[in-house]
């Protein structure tokens, strides 16, 4: 019985380029990719300036339409080139894509919404692509395992951070009262929790002797707030920490277009694509 090989002929070359940074072509594509995206972010922000607005409206708009008709192109492209386009469409970058093709088509029928066009800079995360940062990817894949492990922790920690933060807020209204700025216990809670995370708006302070010296116990504790969800997450993340550094060198699935992160996967990680006929 024979197998069906997906992506064979103008499908698998164009795979290559588009997903891949392995080849030449790969690289240029990507490169190209990456200045039409700053290009085009820096033409919204221009355009957002209305003295320049004024003057070079017309170039801005003739330039912003060539720009979207190009991304929708290569977003239709990436939808081609491999055999599960939902992977793709629904995926991050997928969503970041389309996100940055349909602003200009919408202001036809909403004014100004062609200024969310600068959502396109999320694109430019592509750049670990073709620097040959892929590994950060499985460093922040790390990073957001951990984040799911240690949230239990961090949501007690909050919880009782939030508790502290009433206590405390209730003492600086019972101490300063309303003449001195904390004029309710809400009011004061509020004060409480901008001290206790070093921000310090200033415009609200305690003016008796008591009351600022409870001010400095809540900075000081404030330290330690940072401290600490820190502290939960590091220890976490050690923990998952992957040793095996391999990297896929620019390789992306076949299938649903994810990046390769490890040079000896046999299956992609995000669709169980077999990688190899090995």
């Amino acid at each position: 019985m024979k197998t069906h090989k997906p992506n064979k002929g103008w499908r698998n070359t164009l795979h290559e380029i588009i997903y891949g940074t392995h080849t030449p072509a790969g690289k240029l594509f990507d490169v190209v990719l990456l200045v039409l995206i700053v290009f085009s972010v820096v033409i919204v922000m221009l355009e957002s300036i209305p003295r320049l607005d004024a003057k070079y409206h017309t170039f801005f708009n003739v330039t912003e339409w060539i720009v979207t008709i190009l991304f929708s192109i290569e977003y239709i492209l990436r939808i081609i080139c491999i055999n599960k386009p939902k992977k793709y469409i629904f995926s991050f970058f997928g969503l970041i894509d389309l996100l940055s093709t349909i602003p200009k088509y919408l202001s036809f029928f909403v004014v100004g919404s062609q200024y969310i066009t600068a959502f396109r800079a999320l694109r430019l995360l592509r750049v670990f692509r073709i620097l040959k940062l892929v590994r950060f990817v499985g460093e922040s894949n790390n990073l957001v395992r951990s984040l799911k492990a240690s949230r239990t922790k961090i949501f007690v920690f909050v919880f009782f951070v939030l508790i502290i933060s009433v206590l405390l807020g209730t003492i600086m209204y019972l101490v300063e009262g309303p003449g001195h700025g904390f004029a309710s216990i809400p009011h004061s809670v509020y004060w409480t929790i901008v001290t206790l995370t070093t921000v310090g708006y200033g415009d609200i302070s305690p003016e008796t002797a008591l009351g600022q010296f409870i001010a400095t116990l809540i900075m000081i504790i404030g330290y330690g707030v940072i401290a600490v969800p820190t502290g939960i997450v590091s220890a976490e993340y050690a923990s998952k920490l992957d040793k095996d550094k391999t990297q896929g060198e620019g390789l992306s699935c076949s299938d649903c277009g994810a990046d390769i992160i490890r040079s000896d996967a046999q299956y992609c990680r995000k669709c169980g694509h077999k990688l190899s006929d090995d």
